[in-house]
C-alpha cells in the first residue's frame, strides 16, 4: 500500500551508509492528498472545545488542559461509535495545517474506510503559578508522554475519557479504539496501547520519542522479551529527524521496527528523508488510517506471535483463573503430587489448589501465616512475621513452634532440611539448622524479600524487593553464604521503589521465575532477563510464584487477590526433591 517509485528508491538510499552520507542534507516535498480536503459533497462532522481540570486526586493533581471533541455527521447516539484519541489534540484539528484530522475522518468515514468514529484530542496538562503571572507554570508534557508505566493510560481511561462518555456513546470494545500522537505525544500513545491492551489497541505513531529521555530508549528491548499483546502499530519517521542528547530519533524508530517484527506484531512502517515535524505524518494520515482500521469490525487484532525464548517456553493459552477473593494471596508451594498450598495472612487461612484445579480451605486461625515450603518430609513450614515466629503445621489446627524471635517474611528448606528465610525488619538473611539454630548470614539486601534454591542446590538466590537484582550466594559446605553477587539484572518499571520483585521458583533447566511489577520476568542462568509473562491483569501486585501440577508443568502466580495459572513446557524444580545438575547455560 506504501510502496512507490520515491520509497523503493529511498530503500535503495538507505541501504549503504555512502549513500546514506550523500543524501543527508536533502529533504523531500510531502503534498497532502485529496483525502486531506474539503468536499462539499462529503457530510461535514463538528468539534466541541472542552476542559478539563484535574482534582487533588489526579493522577496529574492540579493539571488544567483543553480537549476537543470531534462527533462525525453520520452518530445519531443509536449505535456505539469506535474511539481514537490523540495527543498535543490542538495541533491535528486546523483545516488548513498539517494533519487536518477532522477533514480526513469526514471523507474516510463517509467512504467506508473506518468506521464511525469519535475523536478526542487532548493536550498536556499544565499546573498554573500559584504567583500568578510573577512566575512559569510546571509544564507537564515530558512527564506525561515520555515516561513509562501506566499513569497516562489510568488518566485518560479513569478521568478523561469517561467525561466523553457523559455525552458520547463510545464501543467499550478494545477492538474499536485507537490511539495516536507525533513525538513525545507518540510514545504516549504507544505507551497507553502497550500498559492497557485491554482498552487501546490501534497505535499510530510519527516521530515517535522512543529515546533516552524518560527511559523509552527501553521498548526495543522490552518488546523483544515481554509476552506479545494484541496491537496494531504503525510507525513513521525521517531521516532527518532530531539526534540530540537523548538519543538519535531516526535509529530509535528503526529500532522499534525491527522489535515489533522480531516479536511478530501486526506492524507497517514508512520512512522518509524528513525532520522532526508532522509534513509526511500528515501526507500518509489517509492511508496510515485505512491501514490501522482495515478489518474492523470482525477481523481481531492478533497478538504478537512471540520469538525464540518465549517460543521455548510457552505452550498455547494463557493464565487460567484459579480462585479469586482473597485478601492477599501468597506464599506459594507445591508438594510431591502436585497439589499447590497458599496463605491468605489477613484472613488468616491457607488453601490448597488441588490436582483438578478446586481449591479447598485447609485452615483457619493460623495467626497470619504469610509463606510456606514444603519440606523433604512432606510438612508444611510456615512464617507468622507478626508473631515473629516459624511454625510445623500439624494435622487439621496443631502448630509446633521451631523458631522464635524471627520475623520471617519468605522461606526455603533445602532437601538436607536446612531452612533458609529472609527477615526484612533487620535487612538479613537467615538459616535454621536442623539442630533449631537460627544463624544471620547476610545483611545489607534494602529489603530481602524471597528466597530460591537453584535446582543443584549449590546457590541461594534472594530478592530485593525494593531494589533492581536477585542476588546469588554460594551455599559452602558449613552452611555460610558466600560471593555474594547482584546477580541478576531485572527490568524495572517507571516507578521509584524498584522492580517489585518478589517471590521466586526455578525449573529443571536452571532458569530462575521472579514475579515483579512488570509480570513474571524469567532469567537465565547467566543472570539476564529472557522473557516476561504478562500478568494477568494490568495494575495487580504479583506477590508469588511457584510450579505445581500433576506433571510439575504448572506455573502458579498470586497476583491481586487472585491465584492463575498457566502450562509451560519447562518443569519445576522443587526445593524438597533430590538437587539437579542443569546443563551449563550459552555465555
Amino acid at each position: 500500500m506504501f510502496t512507490t517509485a520515491r520509497t523503493a528508491a529511498l530503500a535503495l538510499v538507505f541501504a549503504g551508509s555512502i549513500l546514506l552520507a550523500q543524501d543527508a542534507g536533502k529533504t523531500e516535498e510531502y503534498r497532502l492528498g485529496p483525502d486531506s480536503e474539503r468536499r462539499p459533497d462529503v457530510p461535514k462532522g463538528f468539534v466541541l472545545k472542552q476542559a478539563f481540570n484535574a482534582g487533588p486526586n489526579s493522577v496529574f493533581p492540579g493539571t488544567e488542559r483543553d480537549y476537543w471533541i470531534y462527533v462525525p455527521k453520520q452518530y445519531d447516539g443509536s449505535k456505539p461509535a469506535a474511539l481514537m484519541v490523540f495527543q498535543d489534540g490542538g495541533g491535528y484539528l486546523s483545516d488548513n495545517g498539517q494533519w487536518r484530522v477532522p477533514i480526513v475522518f469526514d471523507n474516510l468515514i463517509a467512504k467506508g474506510e473506518m468506521p464511525v468514529t469519535i475523536g478526542v484530542f487532548v493536550n498536556p496538562g499544565v499546573v498554573p503559578s500559584a504567583n500568578g503571572t510573577n512566575a512559569l507554570p510546571r509544564y507537564n508534557r515530558s512527564y506525561e508522554y515520555d515516561g513509562l508505566g501506566d499513569r497516562y493510560a489510568r488518566f485518560l481511561i479513569h478521568e478523561l475519557l469517561p467525561e466523553v462518555q457523559k455525552s458520547y456513546l463510545i464501543t467499550p470494545d478494545p477492538e474499536g479504539h485507537a490511539i495516536a500522537g507525533a513525538s513525545s505525544g507518540a510514545i504516549a500513545s504507544f505507551t497507553a496501547a502497550w500498559e492497557r491492551p485491554d482498552y487501546f489497541r490501534r497505535v499510530f505513531s510519527t516521530i515517535g520519542t522512543y529515546v533516552g529521555l524518560r527511559g523509552g530508549n527501553d521498548y526495543p528491548t522490552l518488546l523483544r522479551k515481554f509476552e506479545p499483546k494484541p496491537l496494531r502499530v504503525f510507525l513513521q519517521d525521517g531521516f532527518n529527524d532530531q539526534n540530540i542528547y537523548g538519543g538519535n530519533w531516526w535509529i530509535a524508530n528503526q529500532d522499534m521496527f525491527s522489535a515489533l517484527q522480531f516479536a511478530g506484531y501486526e506492524v507497517e512502517k514508512v520512512w522518509g528523508m524528513g525532520g522532526h515535524d508532522g509534513k509526511q505524518g500528515g501526507s500518509i494520515l489517509p492511508d496510515a488510517l485505512r491501514w490501522l482500521w482495515k478489518g474492523y469490525p470482525g477481523t481481531e487484532i492478533r497478538r504478537g506471535t512471540g520469538e525464540k525464548h518465549l517460543a521455548a517456553q510457552l505452550v498455547a493459552g494463557g493464565w487460567e483463573l484459579v480462585g479469586r477473593g482473597y485478601r492477599l494471596p501468597a506464599g506459594l508451594c507445591a508438594n510431591a503430587a502436585g497439589e499447590m498450598f497458599f496463605t491468605d495472612a489477613p484472613e488468616n487461612r491457607i488453601y490448597r489448589v488441588n490436582l483438578d484445579g478446586s481449591v479447598k480451605l485447609l485452615r483457619s486461625d493460623t495467626s497470619g501465616a504469610a509463606a510456606m515450603v514444603q519440606t523433604p518430609g512432606g510438612a508444611l513450614l510456615a512464617t507468622q512475621p507478626e508473631a515473629k515466629r516459624l511454625v510445623a503445621l500439624e494435622g487439621d489446627n496443631g502448630e509446633r513452634f521451631v523458631a522464635t524471635e524471627v520475623s520471617a517474611k519468605e522461606l526455603v528448606t533445602s532437601h538436607q532440611g536446612v531452612t533458609y528465610f529472609t527477615e526484612p525488619r533487620t535487612r538479613s538473611v537467615k538459616s535454621l539448622g536442623k539442630d533449631g539454630k537460627v544463624t544471620t548470614l547476610d545483611t545489607g539486601i534494602e529489603f530481602p524479600a524471597a528466597v530460591c534454591l537453584s535446582p543443584d542446590q549449590t546457590l541461594l538466590y534472594v530478592s530485593d524487593l525494593l531494589g533492581q537484582f536477585v542476588y546469588s550466594f554460594q551455599l559452602q559446605p558449613d552452611g555460610a553464604l558466600a560471593y555474594k553477587q547482584p546477580y541478576y539484572h531485572l527490568h524495572l518499571p517507571d516507578d521509584p521503589r524498584g522492580a517489585g520483585a518478589d517471590g521466586m521458583c526455578v525449573d529443571t533447566d536452571g532458569r530462575l521465575y521472579v514475579a515483579t511489577e512488570l509480570g513474571v520476568q524469567f532469567c537465565d542462568q547467566a543472570g539476564r532477563v529472557n522473557g516476561i509473562l504478562e500478568k494477568p491483569e494490568p495494575g495487580a501486585w504479583a506477590t508469588d510464584v511457584c510450579f505445581g501440577g500433576k506433571d510439575g508443568d504448572e506455573l502458579f502466580l498470586a497476583s491481586g487477590d487472585k491465584i492463575w495459572k498457566r502450562r509451560l513446557k519447562a518443569k519445576g524444580a522443587q526445593p524438597w526433591a533430590a538437587p539437579v545438575r542443569p546443563a551449563a547455560p550459552r555465555l
